[in-house]
């Protein structure tokens, strides 16, 4: 039997995450501070599901602010009023995803100016709010963030056997909302399943690999159920 988790809290054992996002947004911390600071959490987090004896490391559940919010940064939802340069409209600035969820990110002279955030709302009933994606009836989707492949390999260079996840495509659209003129969104699903296929592949390689080259440091269940849900995914999708 394999061992693994769905996840692991974020915050850090002493509320670390807290903390580091309050020094960022207030000015008190740079970028490359509040990054080592994840970094930091990320090792402590996967360090102590090895001492418990786990198979598979999850990764990608780690997030400075959101796991729905991470997987519109992945995809390139980034609403138009965000739109202040090719980063941010890709999704890949972290000042962009704070502003996404917050209206600001940092304070200070060199701040971007406010903007009216995204909607949050709750996680299937529950208590954890998420910030909303914001959907067009002609969304594009493309592959604009790195986290979960720097992150994987950040796993793997340390000599853990990993399982990404992933919040699923169906998942995504179910919880996202229309921007302007109501509209079907799983119609949307023919077009998001290929970046998700993209993601699933790329994934495989750097796991296959691992950080020195050997085959199978990553190998574990997730990827061909994944891989086999995209498949039909991708059936459904061309009759949506």
């Amino acid at each position: 039997m394999i061992v693994h988790t769905l996840g692991f809290p974020r915050f850090g054992a002493h509320r670390e995450l807290k903390q580091a996002l309050e020094r960022f947004w207030s000015g008190k911390s740079s970028k490359a501070e509040l990054l080592q600071a994840g970094k930091l959490i990320r090792e402590a987090q996967w360090s102590t599901e090895a001492r418990a004896g786990l198979d598979l490391i999850t990764v990608n559940d780690f997030s400075f602010y959101d796991h729905v919010l991470d997987a519109s940064a992945m995809l390139g939802v980034v609403p138009a009023r965000f739109h202040d340069g090719e980063k941010a409209a890709q999704g890949g600035d972290l000042d962009t995803y704070f502003r996404m969820a917050r209206g600001r990110s940092q304070v200070g002279a060199a701040a971007k100016a406010d903007v009216a955030a995204c909607e949050m709302t709750k996680w299937f009933d529950t208590n954890y709010h998420y910030i909303v994606p914001e959907l067009e009836e002609n969304q594009r989707f493309a592959l604009s963030s790195r986290k979960v492949f720097d992150e994987t390999q950040e796993a793997l260079s340390a000599g853990y056997r990993v399982k990404p996840v992933l919040l699923g495509p169906l998942t995504f659209l179910w919880l996202s909302k229309s921007a302007g003129k109501d509209f079907d969104r799983l119609s949307l699903l023919s077009s998001l399943v290929p970046v998700y296929q993209e993601v699933i592949k790329t994934l495989d390689c750097a796991r296959g690999m691992g950080a020195t080259g050997r085959a199978d440091l990553g190998a574990g269940p997730a990827t061909g159920v994944a891989r086999g849900l995209l498949r039909n995914l991708s059936l459904l999708g061309g009759r949506a």
